[in-house]
């Protein structure tokens, strides 16, 4: 996975945040250092202002990050008090954000990539999918969804290069009519890959990495955990491992190699 970065303590000046689905907003973020430093795969954690008692920061992935305008885009679902707040800030509103934290996706080689994101999921495979564009290489993608209103990130998807993007959903009201694997083996039985990333629900990604794993196929996961300090000190994201044992989310992912994972 790609090497982990020097965490540092960024300010950042809120661009837009806008909602763009149900629940899903959108956060473009101005921190040119941060901009620069950020590889697809990474995160942040962020200090969210107007409640001094919420003292923990909350963990957030990136879709894209322009070096030359030194912006970050973000994308998050108001799940809970902190992103609810996260979600009431505007333009010319600051505060300040760890990063980058975590080790992110690996574009190495040339062949066809299949990138799979559920729900929130998304940003992170975007990003995977910038990446292994610009390295070269062919990308299809399956975002999964709830529903149509919940759905982001075929657009993006699209604007990344991305050759084929199908999408599924829980209800029928957009795209396949059911789980993101029905998508995936409809792929792999019109393509050649050699590398999946994943990203979504932890349930989504152990069914994706079966299916690499009986395919043969490498597979990478970017798995979500509650990661509170960002830099390995709290102990609370941890990740058990196959081959026994526990590592680190923050440090040692959050993108895995999805054999290494006891699911």
């Amino acid at each position: 996975m790609t090497h982990v970065s020097s965490v540092s303590l960024h300010r950042f000046e809120v661009v837009s945040n806008e909602e763009v689905a149900d629940g899903v907003f959108r956060l473009v973020l101005s921190s040119p250092d941060l901009a620069r430093a950020l590889r697809p795969g990474q995160f942040m954690n962020f200090e969210v202002p107007g409640d001094a008692s919420h003292i923990l920061r909350i963990p957030l992935s990136f879709a894209s990050a322009d070096a030359e305008k030194g912006t970050v885009e973000v994308l998050y679902a108001t799940v809970g008090e902190g992103t609810r707040r996260l979600s009431l800030m505007r333009p010319h509103d600051a505060s300040t954000v760890v990063g980058p934290c975590g080790n992110g996706w690996s574009v190495d080689g040339g062949g066809r990539a299949l990138l799979v994101a559920g729900g929130i999921g998304a940003p992170p495979v975007v990003a995977a999918a910038r990446a292994l564009v610009g390295a070269g290489r062919t990308v299809d993608v399956v975002l999964g969804s709830r529903s149509a209103s919940t759905l982001w990130g075929r657009e993006a998807a699209l604007e990344a290069g991305a050759d084929e993007v199908l999408v599924t959903t829980d209800d029928g009201s957009a795209g396949i009519h059911g789980l993101v694997t029905v998508a995936v083996d409809e792929l792999m039985g019109r393509h050649d890959y050699d590398l999946v990333c994943t990203c979504g629900p932890n349930v989504m990604m152990a069914a994706v990495a079966r299916v690499c794993e009986d395919a043969g196929i490498a597979c990478q996961a970017s798995l979500e955990r509650m990661m509170t300090c960002g830099f390995g000190a709290c102990n609370t994201c941890n990740v058990q491992m196959r081959a026994g044992g526990y590592k680190a989310c923050c440090t040692d992912g959050p993108v895995f190699d999805a054999r290494e994972v006891l699911w």
